[in-house]
């Protein structure tokens, strides 16, 4: 990293991204809109720019063109090469769960920074693994789970932080989509990828301990289709402050039907509702006598988010703050207590 001399408006931070599929992809498409970043080096065992192109992939967000990385990137196959790179501050994990412990155990023992995308691990133990390497290495480790930055969501946090329209009384968060339409031989394999439970609906999981703290207990039932794992979920939290809350997710839904995420609170004195699918208006207030009250979602996506919380730590020296490692390995134990639900038909406590 830049000297600590330079003022933070002209210091950058270098990043390397592993992984070029679709994730890997949309936060290379992030990084270029955080000015305080600078993309130095990318890594994947198969995929590589061509002459400083990295043609598109498509997934359940928009936005598959090609990207123009340029010459001056360096493209490794192996991530230890990588990690020899003093060019690189910040290591961002985008690949198979599976690789998620040795290579963000090996990146952080190599002195870099690390993001790493969700879910940490398949399972608690694991994810615990990277949580005791980040506890002990020099660099900052954080937990890609982007809603927490996500529109529309954030706003949501703040509103219940604020107890802005008095105390939560329900809340329902939905996400739901086709199965995934890349990498299906990692996403397919339910023992490593964890299904649908693991893969999309920790997201809401880990979005329902943001507002109400880890919950005391969850029940869950479930189905499985494609991967041999929990493909469809639908789980009931016990929270702190007795709120009724519960979360779907999915990837079982038919061709055609695409991807949609929504939420619905409703407050003592208001109920909120976001829905993705309405375009450039996805929320809505709910006041007594006041009708529907669209708000504006301010910011572009949780992406550009998360990875200009992750830079901007790095530039002013302390940790991430608004998610951290103990929150990401939280998100799945509480997910493997769902997935034991869903095996046994009964309540599980946290």
């Amino acid at each position: 990293m830049q000297s600590n001399t330079s003022s933070n408006s002209e210091r950058k931070v270098n990043v390397g991204v592993v992984g070029l599929g679709f994730m890997g992809m949309t936060h290379i498409r992030s990084y270029q809109q955080i000015p305080a970043a600078r993309i130095v080096a990318v890594c994947d065992a198969v995929r590589l720019p061509v002459n400083g192109v990295l043609s598109g992939v498509t997934g359940n967000i928009s936005g598959s063109d090609a990207i123009q990385l340029g010459p001056e990137v360096k493209a490794y196959r192996a991530l230890d090469e990588m990690l020899a790179n003093p060019e690189v501050d910040l290591v961002d994990l985008c690949v198979p769960t599976p690789l998620h412990v040795p290579q963000a155990v090996s990146a952080l023992r190599s002195g870099k920074h690390v993001i790493c995308e969700k879910p940490l691990a398949r399972n608690g133990a694991q994810a615990r693994e990277i949580l005791k390497a980040a506890q002990a290495a020099k660099g900052f480790f954080m937990p890609a789970m982007c809603m927490r930055f996500w529109p529309g969501w954030s706003w949501l946090r703040q509103a219940v932080q604020e107890n802005a329209y008095g105390k939560v009384l329900a809340a329902r968060f939905r996400r739901v989509s086709e199965p995934p339409g890349w990498s299906r031989d990692s996403y397919f394999k339910g023992d490593q990828s964890g299904g649908a439970l693991l893969d999309l609906h920790i997201h809401d999981t880990d979005f329902v301990q943001f507002l109400f703290g880890r919950p005391l207990s969850v029940y869950s039932s479930g189905v499985t289709k494609f991967s041999g794992a929990v493909d469809h979920v639908i789980t009931q939290y016990q929270v702190k402050g007795g709120a009724v809350v519960h979360a779907e997710g999915t990837w079982i839904m038919n061709q055609g039907h695409g991807f949609n995420m929504a939420y619905t609170l409703t407050f003592e004195r208001a109920t909120v509702d976001f829905d993705l699918s309405r375009g450039a208006e996805p929320l809505r207030v709910f006041e007594e006598g006041k009708g529907a009250q669209p708000l504006k979602c301010e910011g572009s996506d949780g992406y550009v988010g998360e990875l200009t919380h992750m830079v901007e730590s790095i530039l002013k020296g302390t940790p991430p703050s608004t998610v951290t490692g103990a929150d990401g390995c939280s998100a799945v134990e509480i997910c493997e207590a769902e997935e034991q639900s869903v095996k046994t038909g009964q309540v599980v406590k946290l």
